[in-house]
């Protein structure tokens, strides 16, 4: 459809939502911090840029990828990965045993990649759970059957996953981050005070929370810090008119009054984070009455999915872009919560004590990472992870190259029927577009 045949009426109604929103009355009774209140503003000095690599921490991050080409004689290729890339003192540590200067993460990738049947699926399935990482994640468990969240038991989560290609791999992609992080924690050159970050959320629905929660809990009492982070969630269009209130008072009043360390004009910069009110969470989800619909965002290690809680947070600050220079946190609850455990409701959760001294250290120490204005106010070594593991849009005509080479160095095929077997033909979809 032609952009400009929507009907305006439908137009209108975008303009009229995402007006409601911005300008909603923000449920942020005041941008002054209150002591002991984690839902209000709390303001810090960024790291000077000078100081930013001064750190013995290790900051790991992880990411994933999967794609997948399906072809008009039936067969479909494709595959999924993760991995994982470090940054101590600023520089990238080499974490494999290959002779390539330039690689210094780590990778894992199935052997399984073509499906010509339900059972093609399963194998890919099957083989997910044989990789290392996986077994070891699962030893950690206990070795469950019942440990993925689709299903009461392994038989039934494969045929729910196995049902079509996307989902699969999906799956597959972040059971195997998951698995990265409990690898990671293991490392001989992991020590507490380290840092792994993730893109998205601590609330896997591949997983379980009663299993899941314990990689929380096992995380903290090694003193490493879990945290997920994203740009692009529906708590920061909820939240535009808390950020431009606490802008507002940052440019108008606070700055005067802030005891910058920093002496040079243009260096001066006030960093802020803040927990993400319940009321904030149900309105950016719309959340139903149904408790089931809580689940999501229950906080609490049990009832719901996951172990975090969430943050918002901005690292670094260019004024006038108050809303993008913000970052969601989904930070694991046993450091913002010391004290909380399976028996606590969300109410008795809200409650509890927030452990200030190392969420301001958290914070504070990820204002290291956000930087490198390439991509402003974000952990660079996310980027840098999503860099080394994402399968590229050109994935089909490369995948195509690879598998035609090896037929080739095979040659138990004729040129043509090797030729032919890829032969493009467009889909009803593609004429549609075209």
């Amino acid at each position: 459809m032609n952009p400009r045949e929507i009907p305006e009426d439908a137009i209108v109604e975008v303009a009229n939502s995402i007006n409601s929103k911005i300008n909603k009355t923000p449920n942020l009774s005041s941008p002054v911090t209150v002591k002991d209140d984690s839902r209000t503003p709390q303001y810090f000095e960024i790291i000077p840029f000078e100081e930013i690599d001064n750190s013995d921490r290790n900051f790991f991050s992880i990411d994933g990828s999967y794609n997948f080409q399906e072809f008009y004689n039936g067969v479909c290729i494709g595959v999924y990965t993760a991995g994982y890339i470090a940054y101590n003192n600023g520089k990238q540590v080499k974490l494999n045993d290959l002779d390539d200067p330039v690689i210094n993460g780590k990778t894992y990738f199935p052997s399984k990649l073509m499906i010509t049947s339900d059972t093609d699926r399963e194998d890919i399935f099957d083989e997910l759970l044989t990789l290392e990482p996986v077994k070891n994640l699962f030893n950690f468990f206990g070795n469950p059957t019942d440990w993925s969240g689709w299903a009461s038991n392994l038989e039934e989560t494969k045929k729910s996953v196995c049902k079509n290609s996307s989902t699969l791999f999906s799956f597959c992609q972040s059971v195997l981050e998951w698995s990265l992080v409990y690898e990671i924690a293991n490392l001989p050159i992991t020590k507490s005070g380290d840092f792994i970050l993730r893109d998205g959320n601590l609330r896997p629905l591949e997983i379980k929370q009663k299993y899941i929660h314990n990689l929380g809990k096992f995380l903290h009492d090694k003193g490493i810090v879990l945290l997920s982070v994203t740009k692009d969630s529906p708590i920061k269009l909820q939240l535009s008119s808390t950020f431009r209130r606490i802008d507002n008072y940052l440019q108008g009043d606070l700055k005067y009054k802030f005891r910058f360390a920093e002496t040079e004009e243009r260096k001066k910069k006030i960093c802020c984070w803040l927990e993400v009110d319940d009321g904030d969470l149900d309105e950016a989800y719309k959340v139903g009455v149904v408790d089931r619909d809580k689940q999501f965002l229950r906080k609490g290690v049990s009832g719901g999915r996951g172990f975090g809680l969430y943050f918002v947070a901005r690292l670094d600050y260019v004024e006038k872009l108050q809303n993008y220079d913000w970052l969601v946190v989904d930070l694991n609850i046993y450091d913002a919560i010391p004290t909380v455990n399976e028996t606590m409701k969300a109410f008795d959760v809200n409650r509890q004590m927030r452990d200030f001294e190392k969420l301001n250290t958290i914070f504070k120490e990820l204002t290291r990472l956000t930087q490198e204005h390439y991509i402003l106010g974000y952990p660079y070594p996310l980027a840098e992870a999503h860099n080394f593991v994402t399968l590229k849009k050109a994935f089909k005509q490369e995948i195509i190259s690879r598998v035609k080479m090896a037929l080739y160095q095979n040659a138990r095929m004729e040129h043509v029927d090797i030729e032919n077997l890829f032969l493009d033909f467009p889909t009803a979809k593609e004429l549609c577009l075209n």
